[in-house]
């Protein structure tokens, strides 16, 4: 750049932390004590987790913004997700950053979904803060967690000039921040300090025109679609002519409505925003992520952020069980079609393809978690929708059939390493390292393909009497190892619709473990249970015993059937196999098989096997 120039009023910076570091609790320490509350102001624990969903299951889902000023600096944070099945999200808040805050647990050190996010960090070349957080634990271990930082910074292969990184320590939930072990921290001021002296202010050349990226989009009831972005040079200011240059060379003219920047965690409008300031601009309908905003007499367009492609994808489809319609708002194809689409304009890394059938959608995206967590907060929105078994994107590359990989990182009691083992070899995984500190636990490293992980995570919490802890990140693609069983069981699958009875559910409790009680609605083709050997079996769970004039009143009142497990969408999308749905309702959550009818599914059975015979 000819006339570079810095914002020294400014700094952007993003958060990394692995699920459960401590990165939102560290986010409210810093609200606190840059007076964005006043005194005595009643506020929410995890204020950044504004999603329900965030707040139930603990985790950052959507990369999101607020702002602090310390110092008369403005100090623009972009809170990313910790988890690798969010990584649109990651890479788009990078986008927005000139530097980054590593969050890491003092006890658990960098574990592999910080890999992910801070490899993103280095490849773009942004200065690092290490933190390690809650060191007040009894566990922690605060100087064997810095060594393996350094060590995955070296494998990361970061330059001489990235691993000279500052060094923090922290006990987030108290708001307390440290330069040493032996001090005895008393506020946050030494982390806010460090952000200011370490992480360069934004540059912009003074001799460019208006520009800036879209990283983020939102809605507004009353100022329609929102373009949120970094300025990279010039100035906006309200009233604006300007121009969004798309995909393909599209060019759409636009007029700023509204300017508003980021206050603390809720915005204000201005009337000027300068370089280096993250801004939402209202004004522009067909906007996508990518996208960039510029001058109208100077056109010119930004690199787009590119993503990783997906590996997983879901047919999402219309709920064509006889209880549609009962316990859902929205319920036909178009608005499910709407929805998905509104998605994939929020989310980078979510696709969606039309398929020949009007009412099937295939949706892509980085993993099963992501899809269940998309499922889940369309079902909470009043959707009711039918979804397939979640399946990996295959490649083919000169004749050869190609699957994606993931590196997987397994910390287990020794007791449980023979079992885990097993599993995984079973399907198809290869060990790769493992590690006995000689304390009663091993970690083990495995290349193992994508696919043998769905449904994999809550065998190996049973495996693991819920002490193991499982991770892992995608590592590319590599040839197809082979096939494998995933299911060793069957289905009890109903063969009528009716009320579930006990005296019939009691009968049934031989054959296998039932997800349905007693009084729960069936119909034709529900899956009632899990068969105990391989085949699915059609079974009636409405029978009813036939009383005679001979027997007690009471005699049938003391049937005690055993507890069943509660059915999660996680744990129904793991279960189904390729013939199976899951019928998500706002209510709701039933296990069905794709074709209802037990003569058709009989039929086809018979067109399979004589097609297998020639």
């Amino acid at each position: 750049m000819k006339n570079q120039t810095f914002n020294e009023n400014i700094r952007n910076i993003a958060i990394i932390a692995h699920v459960d570091h401590g990165k939102t609790t560290l986010v409210d320490a810093m609200f606190r004590q840059s007076g964005v509350f006043r005194d005595g102001a009643q506020v929410n624990e995890r204020l950044m987790d504004s999603m329900d969903l965030e707040r139930e299951r603990g985790i950052t889902i959507a990369a999101k913004n607020c702002s602090v000023i310390w110092k008369n600096i403005k100090i623009n944070i972009i809170d990313t997700p910790g988890h690798a099945d969010f990584g649109g999200e990651v890479e788009r808040a990078l986008s927005m950053a000139n530097g980054a805050l590593l969050l890491v647990d003092a006890s658990e050190g960098p574990l592999p979904q910080t890999r992910f996010v801070l490899k993103k960090a280095l490849d773009l070349k942004i200065p690092v803060i290490l933190v390690i957080n809650k060191i007040d634990r009894q566990d922690a271990r605060p100087d064997e967690v810095l060594d393996e930082v350094y060590d995955l910074f070296i494998d990361l292969d970061a330059t001489d000039q990235q691993l000279d990184f500052p060094i923090l320590y922290a006990i987030g939930r108290d708001g307390i921040a440290q330069k040493t072990l032996d001090e005895n921290g008393k506020n946050i001021d030494i982390l806010l300090d460090t952000i200011i002296e370490k992480i360069p202010a934004p540059t912009y050349d003074l001799s460019e025109p208006f520009q800036m990226l879209v990283a983020d989009l939102g809605y507004s009831d009353y100022l329609g679609r929102l373009a949120i972005g970094k300025i990279s040079h010039g100035k906006a200011e309200h009233n604006d002519a300007l121009v969004c240059m798309g995909e393909n060379g599209s060019e759409t003219q636009l007029k700023v409505t509204r300017l508003q920047c980021f206050e603390g965690i809720s915005l204000k409008e201005v009337d000027v925003a300068t370089p280096g300031d993250i801004v939402v601009l209202s004004g522009i309908d067909n906007v996508k992520i990518g996208d960039t905003i510029c001058n109208k007499n100077f056109p010119k367009r930004l690199p787009r952020i590119t993503v990783d492609d997906p590996t997983v994808f879901m047919k999402f489809s219309i709920n064509t069980s006889p209880f549609s319609g009962k316990e859902g708002k929205f319920v036909q194809s178009s608005k499910i079609r709407e929805r998905l689409y509104k998605e994939t304009l929020r989310n980078v890394a979510i696709r969606m393809e039309e398929t020949e059938d009007r009412e099937i959608f295939l949706v892509k995206g980085r993993g099963e978690f992501q899809m269940a967590i998309l499922i889940e907060t369309m079902r909470r929105e009043g959707f009711e929708l039918s979804v397939g078994r979640p399946q990996v994107i295959f490649k083919y590359e000169d004749g050869m059939q190609l699957e994606p990989m993931e590196h997987l990182f397994i910390d287990c009691d020794e007791t449980f390493l023979g079992i885990v083992t097993e599993k995984l070899s079973m399907r198809k995984a290869k060990m790769t390292n493992l590690v006995n500190n000689g304390k009663g636990r091993v970690r083990i490293e495995f290349s193992v393909p994508s696919r043998s992980l769905i449904g994999f995570r809550d065998e190996f919490l049973t495996d693991t009497r819920g002490t193991g802890i499982i991770n892992g990140y995608l590592e590319g693609y590599a040839p197809f190892r082979g096939e494998f069983a995933t299911r060793f069981t069957g289905s009890l699958v109903s063969d009528r619709i009716g009320i579930g009875v006990a005296y019939a559910l009691f009968n049934l409790e031989p054959r296998g473990q039932l997800f349905t009680i007693p009084g729960d609605p069936v119909y034709e083709g529900m899956i009632i249970g899990e068969h105990n050997r391989e085949n699915d079996i059609n079974v009636n769970p409405c029978k009813e015993k036939k009383l005679s004039n001979m027997r007690a009143a009471g005699k049938d009142e003391n049937i005690v059937l055993a507890p069943i497990r509660p059915m999660t969408l996680e744990k129904a999308l793991h279960f189904i196999r390729e013939d199976e749905l899951v019928e998500v309702t706002p209510k709701s959550i039933r296990l069905r098989k794709a074709i209802l009818s037990a003569q058709q599914r009989y039929m086809q059975r018979n067109v399979v096997k004589k097609a297998a015979n020639g």
